[in-house]
């Protein structure tokens, strides 16, 4: 009893582990720099900052546009896409290893294997 015990605590941390939505979590925060600083910031998805540098907390699985404004300068535009980061393809791994077939479903709904890319925004406005 004892062993068999042991033998599922182990499997439960190993589980737990290896879950990115678990060890990441479903959001990131983006880093908007611009140069020089006190910009306006506007997200196609519905997020802002009033004055650069900022941070924004976002779902990690998003794809928008940044709008970047500060009087006197040109306005800037990025894209923000998302991409398979390598601490969350390890949880991804490590659920397809352990046999966690519904911790993989959760990271795939979730987006918590994901990172938005480029994160850090860093931008050279022209003024």
């Amino acid at each position: 009893m004892k062993t068999r015990n042991t033998i599922l605590a182990t499997a439960s941390l190993l589980l737990v582990a290896n879950c990115a939505t678990i060890t990441r979590g479903s959001k990131d925060v983006l880093e908007i720099r611009t140069d020089p600083a006190g910009a306006e910031v506007q997200t196609s998805n519905g997020f802002s900052c009033g004055s650069t540098p900022c941070a924004i907390k976002m779902p990690r699985r998003s794809e928008f546009v940044v709008d970047i404004t500060k009087p006197g300068c040109k306005p800037m535009r990025v894209n923000v896409t998302h991409k398979t980061a390598g601490g969350g393809a390890a949880g991804v791994a490590g659920n397809v290893l352990v046999g966690g077939v519904i911790g993989l479903a959760v990271d795939a709904g979730t987006g918590a294997s994901q990172d938005l890319v480029p994160n850090p925004v860093d931008v050279k406005l022209e003024c």
